[in-house]
């Protein structure tokens, strides 16, 4: 994303689906988010199974914070020792009652929503919940992802659609994303697109086309070759 560090502008779909106004793209599957988060970036790192304590999560594109909680239910059901690392890379933050009503639609996260929401709406970057480190960190990825310091166990990809949005999925980016992931670590993301898994592959990722969520027929998953 070129965009400066301002506030998600959005349409809505159904009451409760955030469509981002700039990519004319929802935050999440209009055929239900939370199973695509599980379908897509859980399940495709290999998640909760590859849970140890330590493990860390990146990301690109923290949206409505769903792919956080739903990767915070998943830690405190699997019961590692310690607090789940995450990060996450936003040029574009919402705002805590958009992201509030966003996440009304998902009643299974109530428990640990209101945490984070409470957190988000003092203005708070780092949250910090029971079993949860996580630092939202707001700026272009494309600028700040080669300066962080961190590495990843698993990478979410969650940034809008390459066709919209290809300043997210570009091979320098890519490459970083590489850079900052440990040895044997993961990727996934639900876009199966051509240029995106060649960009994956030349940074040295294992890259794998697997079937994808509700209609979408694929998606995209992968490990750091050794």
């Amino acid at each position: 994303m070129t965009a400066g560090n301002q506030t998600a502008e959005l349409d809505w779909t159904d009451g409760c689906v955030p469509v981002s106004s700039r990519f004319g793209d929802p935050y999440f599957s209009r055929g239900g988010g939370l199973g695509e988060t599980r379908h897509v970036f859980l399940a495709g790192n290999g998640l909760p199974g590859r849970f140890r304590p330590g493990f860390h999560i990146a990301e690109l594109g923290f949206g409505t914070g769903l792919n956080m909680l739903a990767s915070l239910m998943a830690w405190r059901e699997t019961g590692p020792s310690g607090p789940l690392r995450y990060t996450s890379f936003e040029v574009c933050p919402m705002t805590a009652a958009d992201i509030g009503r966003a996440l009304s639609a998902f009643p299974e996260v109530a428990e640990v929503r209101a945490g984070f929401l409470a957190q988000w709406a003092a203005g708070c970057r780092q949250i910090r919940l029971p079993g949860l480190e996580a630092d939202i960190i707001i700026g272009d990825a494309a600028n700040i992802l080669g300066p962080w310091p961190g590495r990843a166990d698993a990478w979410f990809l969650d940034g809008f659609s390459p066709a919209r949005n290809p300043e997210l999925w570009t091979d320098r980016l890519m490459a970083q994303v590489a850079a900052h992931t440990n040895a044997g670590g993961t990727f996934a993301t639900y876009t199966a697109a051509g240029c995106v898994r060649r960009a994956l592959a030349l940074a040295g990722f294992a890259v794998e086309r697997r079937p994808g969520f509700g209609p979408k027929r694929h998606m995209t998953a992968g490990s750091l070759s050794a």
